[in-house]
């Protein structure tokens, strides 16, 4: 995976913006304001990036994958994972893990707000 991959995967889910809040050098992809990945624009040898995960997943996680999923750099770290592509996990597995952020912050929307953004991408 590389991290052209990555953005074309975040952008293709629905209600995906991207931005750069932290400065050019980072993107980060949201859902109606909120983040579930961040990645930095400067990687050339080791693609990682940021994604948002429940508590209890994460230690298991990263006990599990102590090579690949670690605490989320300058991140909470009870909530957040860095995660390293292109180590222990296949593709797949590293997607899984995006789509567990993704869903995390979709689901943790108001219900207004998710009838809202069905209406704006609509």
């Amino acid at each position: 995976m590389n991290i052209e991959e990555l953005r074309d995967y975040c952008l293709l889910k629905p209600y995906t913006l991207e931005d750069s809040p932290f400065g050019p050098e980072h993107l980060a992809f949201k859902i109606a304001g909120k983040v579930y990945l961040l990645v930095g624009l400067d990687q050339i040898d080791e693609l990682r990036f940021n994604v948002k995960c429940d508590p209890e997943y994460a230690v298991e996680l990263r006990e599990k994958y102590d090579q690949t999923v670690i605490p989320g750099y300058h991140m909470n770290k009870k909530h957040w994972n860095t995660v390293y592509a292109n180590r222990e996990l296949n593709d797949a597995a590293v997607y899984k893990l995006i789509d567990h952020s993704y869903e995390l912050i979709l689901n943790g929307l108001p219900k207004s707000q998710r009838e809202k953004l069905k209406e704006e991408f609509s």
